[in-house]
């Protein structure tokens, strides 16, 4: 049996699950407010909301399971350690999907904001959807190679490559949001106070995603 660091390992996916059940449950209270806030928005809206809720709570789901099966179903079998369980490998597309959504939606509204700027809008998209594709490749990667070895030397830079654009497109659209926002300011004290709230909010909430990525993006790399 080979020596495992099970902090770096164990220990990593579970700090990685709990945070995971954590945003979950973030995102369920959002979804309870949003509903009561905004009864009138179109259904498309609605529907989007509900489809990245279960979205997320499909990806802790495999998370969770993932657990399950490294600390419980292969508890003391070290070999396993290098093996890509299905759910894990699940994680990853899932989150890819979910993104993509956002990323879509955001693109959206910066062309709304942009009056139908197409320039604009168009490097967010096609970033967003070769980020789609990188998952997407890598989850069936994973599926087909099923060991993290392997993975990491045939096929970590194409991971690495989706954070990246992840990281792009979020880049782009808090800077664009920022920029579109602040162009939107009038003489008006009242609307210029939104108008303010949502630059802070586009910025905030750009920052924390884009941390996020760089920083799954780093573990990747160093790992």
């Amino acid at each position: 049996m080979t020596a495992v660091d099970l902090p770096q390992t164990f220990g990593a996916l579970l700090i990685g699950g709990l945070f995971a059940a954590v945003l979950t449950g973030a995102v369920a209270v959002q979804v309870v407010v949003y509903f009561k806030l905004y009864p009138l928005d179109p259904p498309r809206i609605k529907v989007l909301v509900l489809v990245i809720w279960f979205l997320d709570i499909a990806h802790t789901l495999f998370v969770c399971v993932a657990l399950f099966q490294y600390l419980i179903s292969y508890f003391g079998n070290a070999e396993m350690i290098d093996h890509i369980t299905w759910s894990l490998t699940l994680t990853v597309v899932f989150t890819a999907v979910l993104t993509f959504l956002v990323h879509c939606f955001l693109a959206q509204r910066i062309w709304r904001l942009s009056h139908h700027n197409w320039y604009l809008t168009i490097p967010i998209i096609t970033l967003a959807v070769l980020r789609l594709a990188s998952a997407s490749t890598s989850t069936a990667e994973m599926f087909s190679l099923r060991s993290f070895t392997a993975f990491k030397a045939h096929f970590r830079w194409l991971f690495t490559l989706g954070l990246t654009l992840s990281s792009a497109v979020d880049i782009i659209i808090t800077g664009s949001l920022f920029f579109l926002l602040h162009g939107s300011r009038t003489e008006m004290g009242r609307l210029n106070l939104v108008i303010d709230s949502l630059i802070r909010y586009s910025f905030e909430t750009g920052l924390l995603t884009c941390a996020g990525t760089i920083a799954t993006m780093l573990s990747v790399r160093w790992s």
